[in-house]
């Protein structure tokens, strides 16, 4: 079975990562290139969950 979160096209892929990295340094965690299978649950959850917040009110900002 395929896995359907892949980016396809390399540029979203890059910027996506940019803006993981630039996210987890916000959040005060040190990722690395590569595996970063070390962090904790709660680590990757503050990641995932402040980049979810940015993208949501980009785009609310972007429908005003």
């Amino acid at each position: 079975m395929a896995n359907n979160n892949q980016l396809i096209n390399a540029n979203a892929r890059d910027a996506m990562n940019r803006f993981k990295m630039e996210t987890a340094a916000q959040v005060g965690v040190t990722l690395k290139q590569g595996y970063n299978g070390d962090i904790t649950a709660r680590q990757a959850g503050s990641i995932g969950g402040q980049m979810v917040k940015k993208m949501i009110e980009a785009y609310e900002n972007g429908m005003k």
